[in-house]
């Protein structure tokens, strides 16, 4: 039986893009009895909201979707405390204090998440007083490991190594206002939740990489990944939480049925204005 999960940040109301990602989790798992879990990744800082929580099973019931609902992230920070402990002990982690703005004065160029961060202060000593991240250094750590193989059930075999890691750079494992970034969090979490099928968009297909990476290094199961395709506007943007698309609450409360617009999406009958791209 697959276990799967839908992981939504509640900083923020959900929208069909949401409501796709939902579903995909949901009938994945469904294809073999499996479970669906509810993981509310809450540890943005003071972006998180905890009142969203409530809203979000409303809109999955509404969507006729069951999920089992786990730990939140705000309850895991030792075990991210102890990923980094781990990783630093190892000497795969640095400390770092520069800001975006001084990394974007650089001009180094552009990756998978903006910048890529040309290893300012790898080697350096750090005032431990000073506000600091803690990086990746990832050339070391993928000598460490070699190269990786993982599998997309949509895309086939695909083989983490120093070109797939190059988009990166040295990522930010540990931030200096969240215990932990997405990549750590999210790596242990599906390791400890007992994921298997790692359902989400084609957005972070490409962070998939990083995150093979701390398997390795952590000593953790490889599961496998789904990267569905992503829900788009009529100017071919992906639906944003920053670019307030329609949220389900509003949907939900204007009286449309859920359970029929959940059947016409997996149809491939999507609102008017929004269309399914990387399909």
């Amino acid at each position: 039986m697959t276990v799967t999960r839908f992981a939504p940040s509640p900083n923020g109301p959900l929208h069909l893009g949401h409501a796709w990602s939902a579903i995909a989790a949901h009938d994945r798992a469904r294809v073999d009895g499996g479970r669906a879990l509810l993981r509310l990744e809450d540890i943005d800082g003071g972006r998180s909201r905890a009142d969203l929580a409530e809203d979000f099973r409303a809109d999955l019931a509404w969507l006729g979707l069951s999920f089992a609902e786990v730990a939140a992230q705000s309850t895991r920070l030792a075990s991210y405390a102890a990923g980094a402990a781990r990783l630093r002990q190892e000497g795969l982690l640095y400390p770092c204090t520069c800001t975006r703005a001084e990394i974007a004065a650089l001009a180094p160029p552009a990756g998978a998440e903006g910048p890529i961060y040309p290893g300012t202060c790898r080697g350096r000593d750090i005032d431990p007083a000073l506000p600091a991240a803690w990086r990746l250094d990832s050339a070391a750590a993928l000598a460490r490991t070699g190269p990786l193989d993982w599998h997309d059930e949509r895309h086939g075999p695909q083989r983490t190594d120093a070109g797939a890691l190059g988009g990166f750079g040295d990522m930010v494992l540990v931030r200096k206002d969240a215990p932990a970034s997405y990549h750590l969090a999210v790596t242990l979490d599906d390791a400890a939740d007992g994921v298997e099928v790692v359902t989400r968009g084609m957005d972070l297909f490409a962070a998939t990489h990083v995150h093979r990476l701390l398997q390795a290094l952590l000593g953790l199961p490889v599961p496998r990944w789904h990267h569905h395709g992503l829900l788009v506007d009529d100017s071919g943007r992906k639906l944003a939480k920053s670019r307030r698309s329609p949220s389900l609450a509003d949907r939900r409360a204007a009286g449309e049925d859920g359970r029929a617009l959940a059947d016409a999406m997996r149809a491939g009958r999507f609102p008017a204005g929004i269309t399914l791209a990387n399909a």
